[in-house]
């Protein structure tokens, strides 16, 4: 039985499930407040410059999951790339993410890579056996010294807190090399699209039975229109911040024009405190295939985020579940509503993980429209 379903949201999220249901006979309409597609994964070309700018910061594509990369190389040719992100700290340039190299230079040494894990076993503090904060995880398996340099400053001004205050789980996401590998990402495909990821999320929408509203917000008394709702928006907007704000992190850009290449590289992170922003990055650099005379630098920024700001990192501090667990609750008691997404599910998501869960919700949609079962508001559990 064809359905009548609202999207709300052009991102990867909301792209990927349009493409999947109006491929199999779904009627489908894509509500987008913004004036674009693609959400933040929007890319466009700097009229001055002609660099293809990642407009909401860079997205540098990386994946093992087999069906995500097919999936989306059906939509555009990805170029091979390989981000080598360098850190600035006490004046001093480092590669990321701590290898051999990094343990070498910074300390001074020529060590091989087995002498280099037996030193940093020494550095660890040993008392440490459980780490439960982003500042034991750190000292327990890295020292101080490496800590200090290259996490500590760094993550207060990524998240306006301090080490000791946030979960070990986020440094658990960056590893330690024991040999000169320097590719920030580990991953099996790796890859920038020619063309932009706008152009990506153009065609995915470009299917017969989708008709997509830009600049259009949608309004959750509209949802009686449609048979389903997918919601990509912030979970706790739906339902009005009833049980106040969930808190993200959001990003301020300062914009720098040259000429010629200003730092070298794509990424360059600034870890100490002689800087205010956490990063640069050369957009230039993510098209590595393409000459320009003309450079553009985003100085990077985060903060707090505030209503009216574009959210992007979700703190999920240990005090936040609480607040969560009630949105969760009132989205589970929401009928014919599925909530998608970073934002939707209040989780961080790269874009090869938000791509295989936006399939799987629609694989899910197929499934309950076939047998005639109700959809449930999430397929991934947000509190897992």
């Amino acid at each position: 039985m064809k359905k009548n379903v609202a999207i709300i949201g052009a991102g990867f999220s909301g792209a990927v499930i349009a493409h999947q249901l109006a491929k199999a006979g779904h009627q489908v309409e894509v509500f987008e407040s913004r004036s674009h597609i693609a959400g933040n994964c929007y890319s466009e070309r700097d009229a001055e410059t002609s660099v293809m700018v990642h407009v909401y910061g860079p997205h540098i594509f990386h994946t093992d999951n087999e069906r995500v990369w097919k999936f989306v190389n059906e939509f555009g040719e990805f170029m091979p790339f390989v981000n080598r992100v360098k850190a600035i700290t006490n004046d001093r340039v480092f590669t990321l993410p701590i290898n051999l190299l990094t343990i070498n230079q910074f300390f001074n040494k020529t060590f091989r890579p087995a002498e280099a894990q037996q030193f940093l076993a020494e550095q660890g503090d040993k008392t440490i056996e459980n780490p439960v904060t982003f500042e034991d995880q750190a000292l327990r398996f890295v020292g101080r010294d490496l800590y200090e340099a290259f996490f500590k400053t760094y993550t207060v001004k990524q998240w306006g807190l301090q080490p000791s205050e946030l979960p070990a789980s986020i440094l658990k996401r960056l590893p330690v090399r024991f040999n000169y590998d320097d590719n920030y990402f580990s991953h099996k495909y790796q890859g920038m699209p020619k063309d932009g990821y706008t152009a990506i999320v153009e065609k995915i929408l470009n299917v017969p039975g989708i008709t997509v509203h830009l600049s259009t917000p949608f309004k959750p008394e509209q949802k009686g229109d449609y048979d389903h709702v997918f919601y990509s928006g912030p979970i706790d907007a739906w339902f009005g911040h009833r049980d106040g704000r969930l808190p993200y992190r959001t990003l301020d850009f300062e914009v720098h024009r040259d000429q010629g290449d200003y730092q070298g590289n794509a990424v360059i992170n600034y870890c100490d405190s002689a800087k205010p922003y956490t990063r640069i990055t050369e957009h230039k650099h993510f098209s590595p295939w393409e000459q320009h005379e003309g450079t553009l630098c985003y100085f990077e920024y985060s903060r707090q985020c505030e209503e009216g700001d574009t959210p992007y990192y979700p703190i999920r501090l240990a005090r936040d579940k609480v607040q969560l667990e009630k949105y969760v609750k009132l989205a589970q008691d929401e009928p014919n509503v599925t909530f998608i997404g970073r934002l939707g599910t209040y989780r961080y998501l790269d874009m090869d993980v938000t791509i295989d869960e936006a399939l799987k919700v629609a694989d899910k949609f197929l499934a309950c429209a076939t047998e005639n079962a109700p959809m449930p508001a999430f397929v991934i559990d947000p509190l897992a």
